[in-house]
């Protein structure tokens, strides 16, 4: 009898195209907003799975198929997985890492000159009047050569930043996992957040370290949204401590602050750090090939249970 892999959203058409031959592929539209019993409902006949890091898999959700052996997370990060549920259950976690280094790190680099050169604002002004009218006091921004740029997290995206950043003149500091923030916060114009979300990393940008931040500094987020506490970063936003924030992510994804929404300064995308053909095709290909590889009894190689 085939094994049957479950495909929780609508991926990349090469994931089916791998699996099809071997297995029963069920595939489900992408939705937002899952709760347990929506995940327990479309792992039902779960062998293996492709999920999305918004998908819940708690310790309820994965013990509620005992024929599930395997979830491919068709992200970098597994927060979404109760890893130690994971383990116990002897149900293997894969990620998809490295394919989507280039393209985050494009995307962060948009966001800071998006908010330093208040890109976002000039395009509304002119599908509002139908004008461009130059003047020499218009929407002034912020030149990036000369400027320092704090990285939370040099590892291969952080250093993807690091050398598109000094290719536009800007100095680089640079803090791994762990190391003080100290320096970096501040003395630095623009910081740009690459750090896992854990216990440690939970709003380590809070209201002490966005008080400690330069006035006038520019934040940056592409890595996951908790990793800042998003009422004080309005707060210093509203007060203008900080002259702007570029935001792919959020704390409460896919709920938007409302506060941010009225905020002229800050650029907001919808987590798309990822999206470019070649960086979606390539996690799905990884993902899909990490479930092949387990069903045909080999050892998947991006595991992270």
């Amino acid at each position: 009898m085939k094994h049957t892999v479950v495909l929780t959203a609508a991926f990349p058409a090469v994931a089916r195209q791998l699996l099809a031959g071997e297995f029963d592929v069920i595939e489900h539209p992408t939705e937002h907003g899952r709760d347990e019993d929506d995940m327990i409902a479309i792992l039902a006949e779960a062998d293996a799975a492709i999920t999305l890091l918004s998908d819940p898999l708690t310790r309820r959700v994965l013990a509620s198929n005992p024929h599930l052996r395997i979830v491919a997370n068709f992200a970098v990060g597994y927060n979404n997985v109760d890893v130690d549920a994971a383990r116990e259950l002897g149900i293997t976690v894969t990620n998809t890492p490295g394919v989507l280094t280039e393209a985050t790190a494009d995307l962060t680099l948009a966001l800071i000159l998006a908010t330093t050169r208040r890109i976002v604002e000039g395009d509304a002004e002119i599908r509002a009047t139908g004008r461009c009218e130059w003047e020499p006091l218009k929407l002034l921004g912020l030149s990036l050569q000369g400027r320092r740029l704090g990285i939370i997290g040099m590892g291969r995206i952080g250093t993807a930043v690091a050398t598109r950043a000094r290719a536009f003149g800007m100095e680089i500091v640079g803090v791994r996992r762990g190391e003080p923030l100290d320096e970096l916060l501040e003395t630095s114009d623009v910081i740009s957040l690459h750090l896992p979300l854990n216990a440690t990393t939970r709003h380590i940008i809070d209201a002490a370290a966005l008080s400690r931040m330069k006035t006038g500094a520019v934040l940056i987020n592409t890595s996951r949204g908790p990793l800042a506490d998003e009422a004080a970063l309005c707060d210093a936003l509203e007060r203008g401590h900080l002259s702007g924030a570029g935001l792919d992510v959020y704390e409460d994804e896919p709920e938007v602050n409302p506060r941010l929404l009225a905020m002229s300064n800050v650029v907001l995308l919808p987590h798309i750090g990822s999206a470019t053909i070649e960086a979606r095709t390539a996690m799905a290909t990884i993902a899909a090939t990490e479930v092949l590889r387990f069903l045909r009894g080999e050892k998947p190689r991006h595991a992270v249970v």
